[in-house]
């Protein structure tokens, strides 16, 4: 039995080969056509010497491409690698330097950039350009055109036996850092993010045909916004493709568009990364004359959904089941809530812990529920096996605890005595004032319930007394320009007063990546170039109330 990336999409194609597959802007392919074109691509790559455990980078917007270029890879025993598209020179080199690619996909619109960098690179050797619609120019021996790639190949599957063991490469988003690829083997991801262990249920899919027998009969059409570049939208898109289902994306995030394909191709499910896409989502359904009556579940992966917006898309769709699941690339799915009317705040989304899911206390010892104590979330079971080319990382990735290894990306979370665990946020990005700690995600779901705060970031701002005070860099609504004062009374009904920022910068837009997470780096670089639009003086702990 192959628990294999490639295999479970392939049993699909076999089943419902007729089917409807995959759908971005114009372009709709049928199960059957999404595989012969992906075998035709990996020809093409196989004839230019990838063959099992190349890495083949894949620097491209979602597209029909960019999904092939990913199957492709895997029916070959290689490994995609996500690169973001945002990324600049300086950047480039790194990763490609870092995933050591051997061939690169990528839209015609970065070709500047990948042209740049290319010829550094010791392991680079074939390249392959997604042409689109903007006007790029392509250097003389730059690459081959994509369409001249897999013109004439086959569009067999000749490529031999797969094996669980094969390698998944997920490189993190880099937001407080250089990002890093996480190892995982296929049945282990498989198992973590694509269904191989039911998220509600925590029940063992038995074989590796299951999914897709069960989606035979009866396909669900799913939205997925994120961009394919980060972690939520590959499994998203990989979930659905097992299961037989229809996987609908968008060339780039528009919330009013979104609306348009949903009601268009009465899309069932609909994903998205917290309120970064929520909000424009609810904003535009609002304004906007859209049905919608097909959506029968949203969900939200990857990034804070503050307790606002839930409570607003539940109000604004109130037949509609919303969830927000917890993860990170080094462990996989960690969680899971069934968001409900006027919920409320709890410091951090309160979820059902996935299979393997425990809290960790500084000591390696399990933290009992109810204890009121805080640890770090590890996931044991099916969990990465490191982290590519950086062993000491790798080493720091994992503890165990009573026999056990778990992986310990770095979340803290506390368990509940209903035996549900509170998330308060990633322990890299916490903040030290005065020897409390402080996660940024409850202080931003805080401030995103005020009126006039349109998204938000918090940063820990050196302070000679504090060590930290708390800083905030807030996008106000337009015409909006909210004060310290304002925002100091507005945040004292939904958190402690020591967790109140104390700094202040009113930006046009706070800085995000493609896919919506949070852009720590940019904030911090924001407020050191920038003088804060509001201060406060410093107070000890004790005296703040």
């Amino acid at each position: 039995m192959a628990l294999n990336i490639a295999d479970l999409f392939e049993h699909a194609v076999d089943l419902v080969p007729d089917r409807l597959a995959l759908i971005c802007g114009a372009d709709e392919l049928t199960y059957a056509q999404l595989d012969e074109n992906a075998n035709r691509l990996a020809h093409h790559l196989r004839e230019h010497g990838v063959t099992t455990g190349s890495h083949i980078g894949v620097q491209a917007r979602n597209s029909v491409e960019t999904v092939q270029a990913i199957l492709a890879a895997y029916k070959l025993r290689a490994v995609p690698i996500n690169v973001n598209y945002r990324y600049v020179e300086n950047e480039l080199r790194y990763l490609y330097d870092n995933a050591d690619l051997m061939a690169l996909v990528h839209d015609q619109r970065y070709t500047e950039r990948v042209a740049a960098v290319r010829d550094e690179s010791t392991t680079l050797r074939h390249v392959i350009v997604i042409p689109d619609d903007s006007g790029a120019e392509i250097p003389e021996g730059h690459g081959v055109r994509y369409p001249d790639a897999v013109v004439g190949r086959s569009g067999d599957r000749d490529f031999g036996e797969r094996s669980g063991d094969d390698t998944y490469v997920l490189y993190t988003g880099g937001t407080t850092g250089m990002p890093k690829g996480v190892l995982w083997r296929h049945e282990d991801v498989w198992r973590a993010l694509g269904g191989g262990i039911d998220f509600a249920t925590k029940v063992r899919v038995v074989d590796e045909w299951q999914q897709s027998r069960m989606g035979k009969d009866f396909a669900l059409v799913r939205l997925c916004l994120p961009p394919l570049i980060h972690g939520a939208a590959q499994w998203g898109v990989l979930l659905t493709l097992f299961c037989c289902d229809t996987a609908v994306l968008m060339p780039r995030f528009d919330a009013d568009e979104a609306w348009r394909a949903i009601d268009r191709h009465k899309a069932n499910i609909v994903t998205f990364v917290g309120d970064a896409m929520a909000r424009p989502l609810i904003e535009a359904y609002e304004a906007g004359d859209y049905d919608g009556s097909s959506v029968m579940a949203m969900s939200s992966h990857a990034a804070l959904f503050s307790p606002a917006v839930q409570q607003r898309v539940m109000a604004a769709l109130p037949n509609v089941v919303l969830t927000d699941a917890i993860g990170s690339s080094e462990s996989g799915f960690n969680g899971i809530q069934m968001v409900s009317k006027d919920s409320r705040p709890t410091g951090g989304p309160r979820v059902s812990p996935g299979a393997d899911v425990i809290v960790i206390d500084e000591d390696g010892r399990q933290v009992p529920s109810g204890s009121g104590r805080v640890g770090k979330v590890g996931r044991g079971g099916h969990i990465p096996y490191g982290y590519y080319k950086d062993p000491e990382k790798t080493k720091a990735l994992f503890v165990e605890v009573d026999g056990t290894r778990y992986a310990v990306p770095g979340d803290f979370a506390r368990m509940e005595t209903d035996g549900t665990m509170t998330l308060l946020g990633r322990g890299n990005v916490s903040i030290n004032t005065g020897g409390e700690k402080v996660f940024p995600e409850e202080v931003e779901g805080a401030l995103k319930a005020h009126p006039d705060v349109f998204d938000a970031l918090v940063i820990g701002v050196p302070d000679e007394r504090l060590g930290q005070q708390v800083g905030a860099v807030v996008q106000p609504r337009p015409g909006a320009r909210p004060g310290l004062e304002a925002l100091d009374a507005h945040l004292r009904t939904y958190i402690a007063g020591y967790k109140v920022p104390r700094v202040l910068w009113l930006v046009d837009e706070v800085g995000r990546t493609p896919s919506g997470k949070p852009d720590y780096r940019w904030a911090v670089e924001h407020a050191t170039a920038n003088e804060p639009v509001g201060r406060r003086r410093s107070t000890p702990v004790t005296s703040i109330n």
